[in-house]
């Protein structure tokens, strides 16, 4: 009997030992909130995965804990997560500004990247078709047409009676005498075909004549109107943005910049809806992370967009934390581990193709 009663208390203490146990490794573990943001973050079925996500876990597993993450619906509340102290952290594409640090703590950086733009994808093809189809360009040769045939037609009321080519009626010879004139102003008109008449000849004259000048600055019109067209249609540089129609995320960074700049732009609530009117034409560049949109460039909108290869803005992204964790130093510590040992640089090569 006694010896039953032992066996009982004995399976009641582990029990008791082993909820204790299974209750501490719980609260050891770290729940950390993140955002769609590939490569660095995206959801893959029910788990997550990506740069962040694999790093995080990698310092969890140094740091002798588990990790576990949410996705939430946008940076602001994966932000707001961290500042309410929901979180243990948040980790992304978090760039480290003095806004932040007022706000939250970080870690070192984990990342070294910036802010780049995207234009679509062949815009220097583009502008050059928009501009010669366009409506100037159209109206300047039709003017020409009308002058050539308006020179032809008057050169045939002077030698309509002087010689055969230009016989007719008006309506018969305007295509001749249209070609006549073509050929005044390319060639130089033909010998055998010189005017005969006085009024003929002196027209002929000042025909030849102003058809130098003429051709000459018709000819620097239509190439200063594509060089110009050509160069300011497309996008090289920020200084390039004035005037087209820029989008980015609202309380980005990429906002930040053109808010203190003065510059118009177009703010999203989600990243899905900014690229989604990339995609559809509405906007002519978009400002971002870079690692962001070259993810996106060279996967799904390969067909729609190209970034450029400069970063106007340097950013170094970390891990977000409440003002005061404590979780902050040992962080750091697993971090500079994983980057001593090799598995950092493993990690940068797998998710970007080289160390950042």
């Amino acid at each position: 009997m006694i010896t039953q009663r032992l066996r009982h208390l004995a399976a009641v203490c582990l029990a008791v030992i082993c909820m204790t146990t299974v209750s501490y490794a719980q609260a050891s573990d770290l729940e950390f909130v993140t955002v769609e943001r590939p490569p660095f973050a995206m959801s893959d079925g029910d788990a997550p995965t990506g740069f962040s996500v694999d790093l995080m876990t990698a310092i969890a597993t140094e740091m002798g804990q588990t990790v576990s993450f949410e996705i939430v619906d946008s940076f602001p509340d994966m932000l707001d997560r961290v500042e309410s102290i929901t979180a243990d952290g948040a980790i992304a594409n978090i760039s480290i500004t003095r806004d932040r640090e007022a706000r939250m703590d970080f870690s070192q950086p984990i990342y070294h990247g910036g802010l780049r733009i995207m234009v679509p994808r062949n815009q220097e093809r583009d502008t050059i078709w928009s501009t010669l189809f366009s409506l100037d360009l159209a109206l300047a040769i039709l003017a020409a047409f009308a002058l050539l045939l308006g020179g032809g037609m008057l050169m045939w009321f002077f030698e309509r009676d002087k010689q055969p080519y230009f016989e007719g009626n008006a309506r018969q010879a305007m295509f001749p005498s249209f070609w006549w004139a073509l050929n005044l102003v390319v060639n130089g008109g033909f010998e055998e075909r010189m005017p005969r008449s006085t009024f003929g000849r002196l027209f002929g004259t000042f025909l030849v004549i102003s058809s130098l000048f003429v051709v000459s600055v018709f000819v620097a019109h239509i190439t200063a109107s594509l060089t110009v067209s050509a160069i300011s249609g497309s996008i090289h540089s920020v200084s390039d943005l004035d005037g087209k129609r820029v989008g980015t995320t609202e309380g980005s960074t990429a906002s930040i910049f053109l808010e203190d700049r003065g510059m118009v732009y177009s703010g999203y609530d989600s990243l899905d809806a900014l690229l989604g009117d990339f995609e559809q034409g509405e906007l002519d560049a978009v400002i971002f992370d870079g690692p962001i949109l070259a993810h996106y460039a060279q996967n799904e909108g390969a067909r729609y967009g190209e970034v450029l290869d400069s970063v106007f803005r340097p950013e170094s992204y970390g891990i977000a934390l409440p003002t005061g964790s404590p979780l902050r130093e040992d962080i750091n510590v697993a971090l500079l581990r994983l980057i001593e040992t090799g598995a950092y640089s493993d990690l940068s090569v797998k998710w970007f193709g080289g160390p950042r």
